[in-house]
Parts: C-alpha cells; sequence; structure tokens
C-alpha cells in the first residue's frame, strides 16, 4: 500500500518525475546512431528534443523557486541563458541521460526549498496574465509529456517501439 500524498506540491512533483522518468526512458530507447534523427529538416532532433526539456526544466524550477519570479522580465533565451548554459553542449546519450536526472533532482529541491506557499502565489506567466506558480508547474509537466510523445513519434518513424508501450504490454 503506497502512502497518500501529503500535499499539492508533492502530488505536482510526483507528476513531474513521472514525465520525466518517461522522457528518459524514451531516450534510452534510442540508439547512439538515432540521437541526431528528425523527421523533417524544421523538426527537433531526439538530441534537440532532449536538450530542449532539460533547459525548460531549469528554467520552469529556477524561475519558480525565486521570490521575484517573473516570466516577463526576461526573454525566453535570456531565461535559457540565466538557468541552462551549457546544456547545448551535451550531446551524447550518456551526458543527456545524466543531465536530464540531475537537472529534474536539482529543480526539485530548489521547488521543494521554496515551498508550497510560494508555489501557491501568482506569477506572470509568459503571455503576460497571472496565474498560479502551481499552474506553471502543471503547464511544464504536461510541455515534457508533450515532446515524451514527440520522442514516442520519432522512435516508432525509426521501427522501433516506444518505451511506453513496451512498458504497458510487459515487454
Amino acid at each position: 500500500m503506497t502512502t497518500p500524498m501529503t500535499s499539492l506540491l508533492e502530488e505536482a512533483l510526483e507528476a513531474w518525475a513521472f514525465a520525466r522518468e518517461g522522457v528518459i526512458d524514451e531516450l534510452k530507447s534510442f540508439p547512439e546512431k538515432d540521437l541526431a534523427f528528425a523527421p523533417t529538416e524544421k523538426s527537433r532532433s531526439v538530441i534537440e528534443l532532449a536538450q530542449h526539456v532539460i533547459e525548460s526544466g531549469m528554467m520552469m524550477a529556477g524561475e519558480l523557486a525565486r521570490a521575484d519570479g517573473d516570466f516577463q522580465r526576461k526573454s525566453y533565451e535570456g531565461f535559457l541563458h540565466e538557468y541552462a548554459k551549457g546544456v547545448g553542449g551535451s550531446r551524447t546519450k550518456a551526458q543527456l541521460l545524466a543531465l536530464l536526472k540531475k537537472s529534474h533532482d536539482d529543480g526539485v529541491k530548489r521547488i521543494r526549498h521554496a515551498g508550497e506557499l510560494l508555489m501557491l502565489q501568482f506569477i506572470n506567466r509568459f503571455d503576460g496574465q497571472k496565474g498560479t506558480r502551481l499552474a506553471w508547474m502543471n503547464h511544464a509537466i504536461g510541455h515534457e509529456e508533450y515532446h515524451r510523445g514527440q520522442l514516442a513519434l520519432y522512435a516508432r518513424l525509426l521501427g522501433r517501439v516506444p518505451a511506453l508501450t513496451k512498458r504497458i504490454h510487459g515487454t
């Protein structure tokens, strides 16, 4: 029997862990030779999708944990420069997997340290509207799931079975 979640924040962190584990599982299923695959020249490659998930997660955790957090205070590129320097240099499967894990662990620590009360406070979103930090965190979790789905599609395009499908079917 599992212990029930004790707070809204812990539920959100559990959801983020599930989403991140899914991205990690999908990335693990790609051989190194397929990491440069992109279905079109305008699409992100497997490497670029992993980097984007890492960068976005670092930005989300960093800005949400700031007492003065505000997604209007910089451009998206400015936030990436502040929170995710050097991610673009990670190009091997081992580097990307390690950074997916480490950036998630670091983000969880930041958000837990900020606390549930701060996460229930309003923040300016990218669209200029106000929303709670917790709601924005849920948006970011959905964003990771979206990119997990892209990785699953890429696996299918390469003739592979996505990690989640394997898990569901017990293979």
